[in-house]
């Protein structure tokens, strides 16, 4: 006995299936070009009032970390630590979020391994 399928399914097999490639290449080649734009962005973060600013590169590498000289302490170097650590995870995190943010969209939600 032969399985049937629902109506509408098959029939165009080698169609669909090149049509279904077309559209992941057009996805793959969005992704890639979103990927690439977002790396030459900058994402700026601040901690403790503006008093450490910290700037990143959508290639998840920091650029620069501006401490104001009123928040160095000799003997509170450990704050002076955890301002930065705070400022550039938020750099960072800012910069992660925009580009799940924006491939999502393209993809539609759907998490594709290896596509990012």
């Amino acid at each position: 006995m032969k399985a049937r399928l629902p109506q509408g399914y098959g029939g165009g097999g080698a169609s669909n299936l090149q049509q279904l490639a077309r559209q992941a290449q057009k996805m793959q080649e969005q992704m890639e070009a979103v990927t690439a734009e977002l790396e030459e962005k900058e994402y700026t973060a601040t901690a403790g009032g503006d008093a450490v600013k910290a700037v990143v590169t959508g290639k998840m590498e920091v650029k620069s970390v501006d401490i104001q000289p009123e928040v160095i302490d000799p003997e509170d170097a450990e704050m002076l630590g955890d301002l930065v650590t705070a400022a550039v995870n938020e750099a960072l995190r800012a910069a992660a979020q925009e580009k799940e943010d924006r491939l999502s969209a393209i993809s539609g939600g759907m998490n594709i391994p290896g596509m990012f």
